[in-house]
């Protein structure tokens, strides 16, 4: 089983193996170009395993998991060279869905 780990932890790993460069974080700009072509790199991936593409028997083999991995790396990276706090922004998000989304989904019914 793998270690439990706060978004704090993993920002702040990410930050080490990072500060280890004197490149540092890109910036921005680069970043989000990155974070398209993670989230390209997963839309390939779920279309081979779920959507009607196959993959060219030439084509490497992937995971979304790995996907998943690169997109949660790079977004930590934006997060860490912007100052962002993950935990604060995911806090707020969900702060925003269970008050201007209370009523737009249907609920389960709790009675077993």
């Amino acid at each position: 089983m793998a270690d439990s780990k706060t978004l704090k932890d993993i920002q702040g790993e990410v930050h080490e193996y990072i500060s280890q460069f004197k490149e540092g974080y890109f910036s921005p700009l680069s970043m989000l170009a990155r974070m398209s072509e993670e989230v390209g790199e997963l839309s390939r991936e779920v279309n081979h395993r779920y959507g009607e593409k196959p993959k060219k028997p030439t084509e490497e083999e992937n995971s979304i998991e790995l996907e998943l991995g690169d997109i949660l790396f790079i977004t930590v990276c934006f997060a860490n060279s912007l100052g962002i706090d993950l935990t604060e922004a995911h806090d707020k998000v969900l702060h925003k869905f269970r008050t201007r989304d209370v009523n737009r989904w249907t609920k389960r019914d709790t009675e077993s």
